[in-house]
């Protein structure tokens, strides 16, 4: 995963997803079950790097980027989140016990099978 430690990162990560999904990850290292879903993250990191680029953010340490994440993209803060970024927009929020690669993977799937 990618650190995410700059608010200007933003920038460039809402550019790179015109190009490829880009996946925002919102760490917090004071909760178990924020680590639960960061290992379930890493258990998958190798099958969700062949659909997107994945970005780790210790929003502890971060919390205005964390903020910026929130105000940029419209999306609430929760933590844990994932935040899928297309074409510069959130296309799927998750936090909790819906962080899962399949439930990342889906909305992907998705489009794909409503291309063919």
């Amino acid at each position: 995963m990618e650190r995410l430690e700059h608010i200007s990162q933003l920038a460039e990560i809402a550019a790179a997803s015109v190009e490829r999904p880009q996946l925002l990850f919102k760490h917090s290292t004071r909760c178990s079950i924020s680590a639960a879903a960061k290992h379930r993250l890493e258990v998958d990191l190798p099958l969700l790097k062949k659909s997107m680029d994945v970005h780790y953010l210790d929003l502890i340490l971060h919390r205005d980027v964390s903020a910026e994440i929130a105000q940029m993209f419209g999306v609430h803060h929760e933590s844990p989140q994932v935040i899928l970024l297309q074409n510069g927009k959130s296309m799927l929020d998750l936090s909790h016990y819906d962080i899962d690669a399949q439930s990342i993977l889906r909305p992907l799937k998705a489009q794909a099978d409503s291309k063919n």
